[in-house]
């Protein structure tokens, strides 16, 4: 009699599940380290120094769109508005490229507006993103956060006085005055915090006991002005700002009291282009410039003999994502001229 399995027929070679690898000859030795890499990286895996270019990675390369660290200097690539339609296979070919969801990409490009599509830790890395997105036909510009001036270029306007002719600003132990006319933009937003505390008592069991939670949330409008003469922020919040300028108009309320001061900038400052964009596009701008949560400890605490309690609070804010949105949209006034649609 045949056994069972002498009919069978022979499958022939199975197909790998996982992509093969790369050759000795097509990895990549860094430089700093001398490790291998596969030829797909722009930084070295080991060391992250840039890695040199040969043929094969240059046909292989794709971004990892590493974040850079809290205190890293980042690089943008910031999409510039796109006036042509765009095939569905395009857009679905950069969203892959990008990480983003082909929706997320195609509602970026209905904005019309320079938008961020990627943050990086390396300039090569951006770069390389910008280079990809080119040879889609899109309009792409790299900016290192060095490039917006983000770092120490917001000024908190403590209080103002102005009549018809010139604005003076005062700051904390100092002041400048300006000329109307030299208001270029005004950038309208919101600060938002969230801060979540929670206290726990030590416990020799695997998790500590909870004692307490609590939750608080604040929202702030904010106004941004730039004018011709320098290209600091000028930032007025509606809870650090003495509204008396504003005379009879003052009222006990600060959202009403920024909302009127407001109107009154955009009506004094006739040259200055006005945006409150930023409440149209935040959610955008979560997907490359996202809010980061600190935590913070408040310390250990005795509360009896043998009893220790320890304090955390996560807290998450929206200000460095607005300070960037702000510092683009000047960035774009002076280069670009008006680019977006609002």
């Amino acid at each position: 009699m045949p056994k069972d399995n002498e009919n069978i027929p022979f499958p022939g070679p199975v197909e790998p599940s996982e992509p093969q690898g790369f050759s000795a000859e097509q990895m990549i030795r860094c430089e700093e380290c001398l490790r291998a890499n596969p030829p797909t990286r722009v930084t070295c895996l080991y060391c992250l120094a840039p890695l040199p270019l040969t043929e094969d990675s240059l046909r292989l390369r794709k971004p990892v769109l590493q974040p850079p660290a809290k205190h890293q200097l980042g690089y943008n690539n910031i999409l510039l508005p796109h006036p042509n339609a765009v095939s569905a296979q395009t857009i679905s070919d950069a969203a892959a490229l990008l990480k983003l969801a082909a929706g997320s990409f195609e509602e970026i490009l209905s904005q019309r507006m320079p938008l961020p599509v990627a943050r990086t830790a390396s300039r090569e890395e951006a770069e390389l993103v910008s280079g990809r997105l080119r040879d889609f036909g899109f309009d792409v510009v790299t900016l290192s956060d060095g490039d917006f001036c983000v770092s120490n270029s917001v000024r908190c306007v403590r209080s103002m006085s102005f009549d018809d002719e010139s604005l003076t600003i005062h700051q904390a132990g100092a002041f400048d005055e300006v000329s109307w006319s030299d208001v270029v933009l005004i950038v309208l937003g919101r600060l938002f915090e969230t801060r979540f505390e929670i206290t726990e008592r030590k416990s020799r069991k695997p998790e500590n006991e909870i004692l307490d939670t609590s939750e608080f949330f604040k929202d702030e409008a904010v106004v941004d002005f730039y004018t011709a003469r320098h290209s600091l922020t000028w930032r007025v919040s509606a809870n650090g700002f003495d509204f008396s300028c504003l005379g009879k108009e003052k009222t006990l309320i600060a959202n009403e009291n920024i909302g009127r001061l407001q109107q009154l900038l955009i009506a004094k400052a006739v040259n200055a282009r006005v945006d409150d964009s930023y409440r149209q596009v935040r959610g955008l701008l979560e997907l490359v410039w996202s809010t980061q949560p600190e935590t913070q400890s408040s310390g250990w605490r005795r509360e009896g003999p043998g009893k220790l309690s320890v304090g955390m609070a996560t807290i998450k804010r929206n200000e460095n994502q607005f300070t960037l949105y702000s510092r683009l949209l000047y960035h774009t006034h002076l280069n670009y001229g008006e680019m977006n649609s609002t």
